[in-house]
């Protein structure tokens, strides 16, 4: 975050302000010396309010964008190490 600014001093910077938060600094603004907003430029608004999206909504985009049998992966070469084949601890019950 950058430094602090009193809304009053905000005021009178604003274009220097908006510049710092077009350029990716964050600056919080505050009344009382109590923090009360943050100004941030417009790409980092947009990057925090857009949705999330699930797993399986980012495989189905992939899987739409990719052909995976013309790709030339083999999954069994690529995970197998993952997994450890061995069958555990014993336990008592």
């Amino acid at each position: 975050m950058s430094r602090r600014h009193s809304i009053a001093n905000a005021r009178s910077n604003l274009p220097e302000l908006v510049r710092q938060a077009e350029s990716g600094k964050a600056v919080e603004l505050t009344r009382r010396g109590e923090p009360v907003a943050v100004l941030v430029g417009r790409k980092e608004y947009d990057r925090l309010n857009s949705t999330s999206h699930t797993f399986g909504d980012a495989w189905a985009k992939f899987s739409r964008a990719i052909d995976l049998s013309q790709a030339n992966i083999d999954p069994d070469e690529i995970f197998s190490d993952v997994r450890d084949d061995t069958p555990g601890r014993d336990t008592r019950l």
